[in-house]
């Protein structure tokens, strides 16, 4: 079954959920979405009734604001305590401490802050809320005249995105400090089966403009950076699924590999692929197979065969983040057309209410690699050039 919730559900995901009619609870939220009458609905009471006598349930969520339901509702299963173990940063790097024995990390409370002393601390370090979402309150610290202003980013931070996402999302209650991880980026749609195999959906490379930059501009996915990196990721999602003896278990992994080829994870998000119905979006346009039905009926792609014809193609997802330095409130418009103009061959564009949320929307491309220079350009913009703001 699935739990439909904000900030976004896109329309290709609610048309595979007609298309196969998957149940989906009826929570309140999901009849603020305007999804009242259709056949596929379940009662919250049905629902958990199905989780006490199904031996092989398996839920997506689209957003982790459906955590709390979870919490709430299926008390009487495991999920909670094995979300909570990705989900929390600190608990996760406890999981996986076997695994990277030398890795650096310590949680700390914001109000103890200022009073702590980074000079044994290994630089550059990264510092995040230890429940965190969309790149919210993550800074980077690479020496000590940073870190009074990192402080003070942070509290304007936390005051400005506290009534955005529930607790379970975003909780900036608790911050994990732990050593930067050097290295490529990348992000991984998965799901551990019901045999706790995991199986792996997407694989996108995440670029960025600097080595400063921390932002979700731009994730990309090819035929190279799949077939490059299938086996070593199957590899360590093997030993993540080991550890945590999940099964029926979708995620969303990003992860880096180092300069001696060792890969290490960022975090993993739990019960879902990527954040606002994007990486699975983007892996139908590009490449044929939708991960949603994949999951549901434990199918596995057939990589060879999807990937004919691929040669020299770059799928992106693009998020506008609000880059520009002026709050939404105070923007007037955002010029979609000049954005749409920019690239060879857009995919997808999905307007967010950039007054609501710190992003303009997402566009899903085509491009082919000799033109990159495309991607080269949004990933430095600061999208400026894009808005006109109110007088």
């Amino acid at each position: 079954m699935i739990l439909l919730d904000k900030p976004f559900v896109s329309e290709f995901l609610k048309k595979t959920i007609k298309e196969y009619s998957y149940p989906v609870v009826k929570t309140e939220v999901v009849k603020e979405l305007g999804i009242i009458n259709e056949p596929y609905l379940l009662d919250e009471k049905s629902a958990i009734q199905k989780a006490k006598t199904s031996d092989n349930l398996k839920i997506y969520t689209t957003s982790e604001n459906s955590i709390g339901w979870i919490a709430k509702h299926l008390s009487f299963t495991n999920l909670p305590e094995k979300i909570d173990l990705f989900k929390n940063k600190a608990k996760f790097r406890t999981l996986i401490k076997k695994m990277y024995p030398d890795f650096y990390f310590r949680e700390v409370q914001p109000d103890r802050l200022r009073d702590l002393s980074v000079k044994n601390i290994p630089m550059p370090f990264i510092i995040k809320p230890s429940v965190g979402f969309f790149s919210m309150g993550v800074y980077k610290v690479s020496d000590l005249r940073q870190w009074d202003r990192t402080i003070d980013s942070i509290n304007t931070e936390i005051l400005c995105a506290k009534d955005l996402y529930p607790a379970e999302v975003l909780n900036t209650n608790s911050f994990i400090i732990e050593q930067y991880i050097e290295g490529e980026e990348f992000a991984i749609d998965a799901y551990f089966d019901s045999s706790g195999e995991p199986v792996i959906l997407n694989i996108l490379k995440h670029v960025f403009s600097s080595g400063e930059d921390v932002s979700d501009r731009i994730y990309i996915s090819s035929k190279e950076i799949i077939e490059d990196n299938m086996d070593q990721f199957s590899r360590f999602l093997m030993e993540i699924g080991r550890l945590s003896k999940v099964k029926n278990f979708p995620v969303h992994v990003e992860l880096r590999r180092n300069g001696n080829g060792s890969v290490l994870p960022i975090e993993i998000n739990p019960m879902r692929f990527g954040g606002w119905c994007t990486t699975p979006d983007i892996t139908f346009s590009a490449y044929g197979f939708n991960p949603y039905v994949y999951y549901f009926t434990q199918n596995r792609p057939d990589w060879a065969e999807i990937l004919k014809n691929k040669q020299g193609k770059l799928y992106s997802i693009i998020v506008l983040d609000n880059s520009t330095g002026v709050d939404g409130s105070q923007v007037a418009e955002f010029d979609y057309d000049q954005l749409l103009s920019s690239f060879e061959k857009p995919l997808e564009l999905r307007k967010i209410d950039y007054k609501e949320y710190p992003v303009f929307g997402f566009l899903f491309t085509e491009t082919r690699a000799e033109n990159y220079s495309e991607l080269e350009r949004i990933l430095k913009s600061d999208l400026s050039e894009f808005i006109t703001i109110s007088k």
